[in-house]
């Protein structure tokens, strides 16, 4: 009632209004106060705990388990993720694509992260780039490089042609001869 007024404070009709509107502006406070809880593990409401565990494919028994203990298996599923190492994203590199085929390095004063790869096969390419995005850290760049592991050969030789024109400049009839005729392609080397 404080916000409107003082002609409508003696109006029954607005002061029931504003009462309702005041228990709905509650209970969307106590709402949103909610969903900022459920953020967090420590602090999320059971149905926020449910929804966590069923994404982590937990098969809760809330007859046995207290809320409790089941924020704390949440919390340790959580912190035992697999940190980023050179030496894990290499190991899962190597399941992935074969032992040898990529090699990974970091540069920690640029922080960059470059994988060198030798794939054909995009499919395997695709799973690689979401495998080290998903792996590294934020603040990292992530670079791919191609290798090549295959021998390249260059053969070399020189040819020519005799050419005889058919016209002197400025005599050439358009559509009577030819400008020039080629003679065959001779090997010189």
């Amino acid at each position: 009632m404080q916000y409107l007024p003082v002609l409508y404070h003696d109006v029954v009709d607005f002061v029931e209004l504003t009462e309702t509107e005041s228990q709905e502006w509650i209970s969307v406070e106590k709402a949103i106060n909610q969903l900022l809880d459920d953020q967090f593990v420590v602090s999320a409401s059971m149905q926020a705990i449910k929804r966590r565990e069923k994404i982590l494919g937990i098969q809760a028994d809330p007859a046995t388990e207290t809320l409790e203990f089941r924020r704390k298996r949440l919390i340790n599923r959580y912190s035992t993720k697999p940190p980023f190492t050179v030496r894990y994203l290499q190991r899962q590199l190597d399941f992935l694509v074969g032992a040898g085929l990529t090699i990974v390095s970091v540069d920690p004063q640029a922080f960059m992260l470059t994988v060198t790869t030798n794939l054909d096969d995009a499919a395997v390419f695709k799973e690689v780039e979401h495998t080290v995005k998903v792996l590294k850290p934020a603040n990292m760049i992530y670079q791919q490089q191609t290798s090549l592991g295959d021998v390249i050969g260059l053969e070399e030789r020189i040819t020519g042609k005799e050419i005889d024109w058919n016209y002197k400049l400025g005599e050439w009839k358009l559509g009577g001869k030819p400008f020039a005729d080629f003679g065959p392609e001779v090997v010189i080397k």
